[in-house]
């Protein structure tokens, strides 16, 4: 549901897949240490790219969501839900 109280940031196979490369280049590090900054680096490029592409398509769906229709009215609950949206996106980024 586009307007419910939480959004998962990244599904938990993405997630889990992150969380399991960094490991690796956490892990890599003793025994070649550019090579895991280098892999470091790219799964930050990798996840922050992800991260922006999510929040775009959060946006476009809370704004679809309130924009004026046809009709050029929006209903007050369609509004409240909107709200309700960006407060939840706007909390999770400032709690980071």
């Amino acid at each position: 549901m586009p307007n419910g109280p939480t959004f998962p940031v990244l599904p938990p196979s993405e997630q889990d897949e992150l969380a399991h490369r960094l490991r690796h280049a956490v892990g890599g590090f003793v025994d070649a240490p550019r090579d895991a900054v280098e892999e470091a680096d790219l799964l930050l490029d990798e996840l922050s790219t992800r991260l922006t592409d999510l929040l775009a398509d959060r946006r476009r769906t809370l704004k679809d969501a309130w924009r004026d229709n046809e009709s050029g009215t929006v209903r007050t609950e369609d509004l409240r839900l909107a709200m309700r949206g960006y407060r939840n996106v706007l909390e999770r980024l400032l709690s980071v």
